[in-house]
């Protein structure tokens, strides 16, 4: 991956969460504050015209680049977790022009990372990480098979990140408003888990 590839992959997401802003932001007025769908949206698109226009190269730089402007444009919750997530991919990928496959993974890694010691949240309490945290595992499972191989790696990420949004349903939330809503969460998807889902969704190739 390289400042190109990057940017294209950030278009693509932008263009899957608008495409799913109305659904998400239904899914956020089930048990949360509705607003969902235009945070991750404005967020995304904040990105994708970020890297649009620059002239950066360096991987590291472009992603905490990427976290401060998610931030700034989608201030919810959500928002200040990928951004989080964006610049823990950005320290590990410091220096960093051209990324393989399993640099990228390592990247993912260290992203999910910075997301839970910041947001004090781990995999099965039904957030954003129960579609990455499987997903991650997935995409490392298939590059160590075959490390050249990106467009199975991402498929196998992208399955695997929609399994684990689908478990949500099946979890009480422990954080956020959502958490107050307790046992009524249960049959529906965790809002999150879908944004992970639809990330790697973005990325088949």
């Amino acid at each position: 991956m390289n400042a190109k590839l990057l940017a294209e992959a950030i278009h693509r997401i932008s263009l899957k969460i608008d495409n799913n802003a109305d659904f998400l932001t239904k899914l956020d007025q089930q048990c949360g504050d509705g607003d969902l769908g235009i945070s991750m949206r404005e967020g995304f698109r904040a990105v994708d015209m970020l890297l649009e226009f620059s002239d950066e190269k360096n991987l590291g730089k472009l992603l905490m680049k990427a976290g401060n402007a998610f931030n700034e444009a989608a201030p919810s919750s959500l928002g200040t977790i990928l951004s989080f997530g964006f610049m823990g991919m950005g320290k590990e990928l410091k220096g960093v022009y051209e990324a393989s496959n399993q640099q990228v993974v390592n990247a993912i890694r260290q992203g999910i990372v910075r997301i839970m010691e910041k947001a004090g949240s781990c995999e099965g309490e039904r957030t954003i990480l129960d579609a990455l945290c499987p997903a991650v595992k997935a995409m490392e499972k298939a590059i160590k098979a075959d490390k050249n191989d990106t467009k199975k790696a991402l498929a196998s990420a992208a399955k695997a990140a929609a399994l684990g949004a689908e478990e949500t349903k099946k979890m009480l939330p422990v954080h956020g408003r959502a958490a107050y809503y307790g046992e009524k969460n249960l049959g529906h998807y965790d809002g999150g888990a879908v944004v992970g889902k639809l990330i790697f969704e973005a990325l088949i190739i």
